[in-house]
């Protein structure tokens, strides 16, 4: 069994902050085993590999013998969480959200042990609430401590709605960790104020409160913005293997450790052994091949890591379309220029390197090469390139 300072040496890796440590560590002394929770809402059906991060910190304590709750928020999911949005999120459905939640099933396990795993859906406890019990939780807290949360604070002060359900979800999800009696939480650092209030209304529950766990939030294949499928800089756990491939070890340098601390299971004395490579001249490409191969194998298995690099570089060079093109829907009111699309579908970093493969003749849609006078019609589909690597099925849809 590891010492305390081990454990709480893993459960460090790749965390932005402990809320609070000593009190986690008195939990660790005990013995017990713990009760960690951390909530999903199913609000799109695909996991990526932002994602990852919080599952991976809950293997962590999986691998320290704790009970996992793996909590669907089935309930939440229909109201929304308004984090870091300017505007109310709308509601999904309920057959929306239990559609999200069984891939979300399928794909969590790829990492977690689902022996050693609890599934919970909040609505188990949710829909029991009578009204007088809801409005008994909400008088728990008041709207001015509400509106200490950024979002809600700088929505106020701009003048921007917020819709009255919104200040539910804080709320609800706090209310979990009570229906669960939880040791631990954990959500990204954008999740902070929700996690607080778990603490919170345990505390008026007569419950102990939980200790708190943050994660950041992983950038994405940008190196820039949070990861993110609509904003195209993302690597799906269930897209196909070369796709992965070719994504992780086209991203940028300045990623590598980043993504290695955060999503490989390596040890951290093998990723300072890559570091030390580097710095004796190895190629950065050859380290992001290890990761790419890493997490190709936790989620299609072996022989598709190993076959990875064929279907998504080796074709392209013969001037062969890899077998697992990507196809990325772009939604725009207009037609756009070649150049907004290769920008707003990741397949160059930014609009100035857009314009230098343009005016360099390294863009071919289609198999034809194109200029920036090229106009991407609203309706249509075509086969786009930049550069050497980088090629997608791209279809621009209306709004």
């Amino acid at each position: 069994m590891k010492s305390i300072e081990e454990q709480i040496a893993l459960i460090k890796r790749g965390t932005q902050e402990i809320l609070i440590e000593e009190e986690l560590i008195e939990k660790l002394k005990t013995g017990k085993t713990l009760r960690i929770k951390a909530g999903f809402d199913p609000t799109a059906p695909d996991l990526h590999l932002g994602h990852t991060v919080l599952i991976n910190k809950l293997r962590h304590f999986q691998l320290l013998g704790h009970q996992i709750i793996f909590l669907i928020g089935d309930f939440t999911g229909m109201i929304g969480d308004p984090s870091g949005k300017n505007t109310t999120r709308p509601p999904l459905t309920r057959e929306q959200v239990l559609a999200n939640a069984e891939t979300y099933k399928k794909q969590v396990f790829k990492i977690l042990d689902p022996e050693k795993t609890e599934v919970a859906f909040n609505s188990t406890w949710m829909d029991q609430m009578k009204p007088a019990d809801f409005i008994r939780l909400t008088s728990q807290y008041t709207v001015a401590r509400m509106l200490e949360r950024d979002d809600f604070e700088n929505r106020y002060k701009n003048q921007q709605p917020i819709a009255i359900h919104e200040f539910l979800y804080p709320l609800i999800q706090g209310y979990d960790s009570v229906a669960l009696k939880c040791d631990v939480e954990m959500g990204g650092t954008d999740q902070r104020f929700n996690l607080l209030m778990g603490r919170e209304l345990q505390r008026n529950y007569q419950q102990p409160p939980q200790s708190i766990i943050t994660v950041p939030l992983l950038e994405g294949l940008d190196g820039i913005k949070k990861m993110s499928k609509s904003l195209g800089n993302y690597v799906g756990i269930d897209e196909l293997p070369g796709v992965m491939y070719n994504k992780i070890v086209s991203m940028p340098d300045s990623l590598i450790w980043r993504y290695f601390e955060l999503l490989s299971f390596r040890d951290m004395a093998e990723i300072d052994d890559f570091k030390q490579d580097i710095k004796k001249g190895a190629n950065p490409r050859d380290i992001k091949i290890k990761l790419a191969e890493e997490l190709i194998t936790r989620f299609h298995g072996e022989e598709a890591a190993a076959n990875a690099h064929k279907s998504a570089g080796n074709r392209l060079k013969n001037g062969e379309l890899p077998e697992d093109l990507p196809h990325i829907n772009l939604m725009a009111t207009e037609n756009l220029p070649i150049a907004a699309i290769l920008n707003q579908t990741g397949l160059v970093k930014n609009s100035a390197a857009a314009r230098d493969l343009l005016k360099a003749g390294s863009v071919k849609v289609d198999g034809h090469q194109v200029d920036s006078t090229f106009i991407f019609q609203i309706g249509k589909t075509h086969i786009c390139q930049a550069g050497k690597k980088a090629i997608a099925k791209i279809t621009l849809n209306s709004k």
